[in-house]
């Protein structure tokens, strides 16, 4: 079973490590306990739109951003789950054609299995 609350924690938690941040200084500056983050970054508790937004605010990040990636992760999860559920034998995405205009190179991020990905620089 895919939990949301687990991959919305992990997806903090990448946000927060990229920044060099320690669980202290996050949630100090969101105004919420450092054992109650930890939970929510560890998945054990479901964590309110308030909240992710304080959260969101001390990161400095979109709560848009954050839900696009929690949803990236889900779809690759729900492929994972029901590729393991109809077949033993491994499966490889097929990924089409992405076209992204507008947006510093920097700011772009691919997740997938290397092995299943080609990316060629237009």
């Amino acid at each position: 079973m895919i939990l949301l609350r687990r991959l919305l924690g992990d997806v903090l938690r990448r946000q927060r490590q990229r920044q060099g941040r320690t669980l202290r200084e996050v949630s100090s500056s969101a105004r919420v306990s450092l054992g109650y983050l930890s939970e929510v970054e560890r998945g054990q508790k479901e964590a309110s739109s308030e909240l992710l937004s304080a959260i969101c605010d001390a990161l400095d990040v979109r709560m848009s951003e954050l839900m696009r990636e929690v949803s990236d992760e889900l779809a690759l999860a729900e492929l994972a789950q029901s590729a393991a559920a109809t077949s033993s034998a491994p499966v490889r995405p097929m990924l089409g054609s992405v076209s992204v205009t507008g947006v510093p190179p920097e700011r772009v991020t691919i997740k997938a299995p290397a092995e299943a990905v080609d990316v060629v620089a237009a």
